[in-house]
């Protein structure tokens, strides 16, 4: 007895629906959490390369923390414990009917579910983003801080102008690997009830019986997502100079202070 394909059912009707709703889903936390986890991994890094103990040791802590344990586990957490100890204003206004907050295909994105995936997604991956720019961070040649420090630029001025770029240009396609993982890694929201891509594609195999067809459609989604965000981050992304252009100083562009040229 061989195997029967029928993608009718799933390609349209409601199926469709929910394919196409979760798919959007996916790409909205996507894009929520990469956001957040660019944010987090930049400070953390500034806090490890920073010359105070404490929050060098807080941020290394936060980093073992999160590497350490699984995602599952802390989407859990955020959902089902953090959450509950939210204010009651707070967890109301977002119960609170928003018509700004749907977006196009009926995706909720104020929601307890959206946020808890997002934030804990971000933050999950934010530890790692960190790890990577602290890599590239390592391969930036000493001189250029101490170049910047010279010219008169603090710690996060040295960080932002001088030794980000050339971090994000030394580990550019290891993070784009990151924010692929983020998105796949959101495919375990849906244990905490989110409504995206691996969940609409299990409402299906409930609705008609059609896992098979409902998972390959998925599975080709996800694939379709990833090659997209990855030749998207890397087209967008730094590029290295070329070899003439990376003997010469990278580092700090003539500045101008009060009344005379540094």
């Amino acid at each position: 007895m061989g195997i029967t394909f029928d993608f009718a059912d799933v390609l349209t009707g409601p199926p469709a629906r929910w394919l196409l709703s979760g798919f959007l889903t996916t790409v909205y936390v996507t894009i929520a959490g990469s956001v957040l986890a660019s944010v987090v991994a930049v400070i953390l890094m500034g806090l490890r390369i920073s010359p105070g103990r404490i929050g060098h040791y807080a941020a290394a802590a936060f980093v073992e923390v999160f590497r350490d344990t699984p995602v599952l586990v802390q989407l859990l957490i955020w959902y089902f414990a953090v959450w509950g100890l939210l204010p009651e204003s707070l967890r109301g206004f977002v119960a609170e009917d928003h018509p700004r907050a749907v977006w196009p295909v009926n995706v909720i994105v104020l929601a307890p579910e959206f946020l808890c995936a997002a934030w804990g997604l971000g933050l999950f991956i934010s530890v790692f983003l960190e790890e990577e720019l602290r890599a590239g961070l390592n391969a930036v040649p000493a001189g250029q801080r101490e170049a910047a420090m010279a010219q008169g630029l603090s710690n996060w001025q040295t960080l932002r102008f001088v030794l980000l770029p050339q971090a994000l240009t030394n580990a550019w396609q290891p993070l784009v690997g990151q924010y692929l993982n983020l998105m796949k890694t959101s495919s375990l929201a849906t244990g905490i009830g989110l409504a995206e891509l691996t969940s609409a594609a299990r409402r299906i195999e409930s609705y008609n019986a059609h896992a098979l067809e409902a998972f390959a459609v998925g599975t080709v989604l996800y694939l379709g997502l990833g090659v997209a965000m990855g030749q998207l981050l890397l087209f967008a992304g730094p590029r290295r100079p070329g070899a003439k252009a990376a003997d010469k100083p990278l580092a700090v562009a003539p500045m101008r202070k009060a009344g005379h040229a540094v």
